[in-house]
């Protein structure tokens, strides 16, 4: 497996082309990660990325790529969340290369990144209808903590919602 580079400013909209392919674009349908039945529009972009990394000190994408100046492949939202907690969202691996263990290294570079700067929990938010989903986290340890939140709506920042009964459960995982 690749080692985890944390992100350069100038590949943020390959960042976002990447997640994009991954949650809602045309090669969406050839991965099981796909979000596009859920919602529509566009997951991210380069300036929705610029300014949430600007927002959240401590904030990075975690990215893999095959060789240094190529386009990411796969990258993972790590940011610190307060009482030695860690947040990771939009943990995404290229619709091409997915089945191949690239998502579980993922996870596993970002547990390993909060860890070393001090993280004891991992915590992060997937829609709740994502059954297939939310098995996968579990079987890489995370749990459901009862916790849930209400899901944007409004804000097409997030995508353009296809039903109306979305809400995102918590998970954490224990470092």
């Amino acid at each position: 497996m690749p080692l985890p580079t944390a992100y350069k400013d100038d590949e943020l909209a390959d960042i976002a082309a990447l997640v994009n392919s991954a949650y809602r674009g045309e090669l969406a349908t050839k991965g099981w990660t796909s979000e596009s039945y859920l919602l529509g529009g566009q997951r991210t972009d380069e300036e929705t990325l610029r300014a949430d990394l600007a927002a959240a000190p401590g904030a990075t994408i975690l990215t893999f790529r095959d060789a240094p100046g190529e386009k990411p492949h796969a990258c993972a939202w790590l940011e610190p969340a307060g009482d030695d907690a860690w947040y990771v969202g939009m943990v995404t691996v290229s619709p091409l290369r997915q089945d191949g263990g690239l998502g579980r290294a993922m996870l596993e570079a970002c547990e390993a990144h909060a860890k070393a700067r001090g993280g004891k929990t991992m915590r992060m938010t997937v829609i709740s209808v994502r059954d297939t989903l939310i098995a996968w986290y579990q079987r890489r340890g995370y749990r459901l903590t009862g916790e849930t939140q209400p899901f944007p709506y409004g804000d097409e920042r997030f995508g353009v919602p296809q039903r109306d009964d979305l809400t995102f459960v918590v998970m954490e995982k224990a470092l």
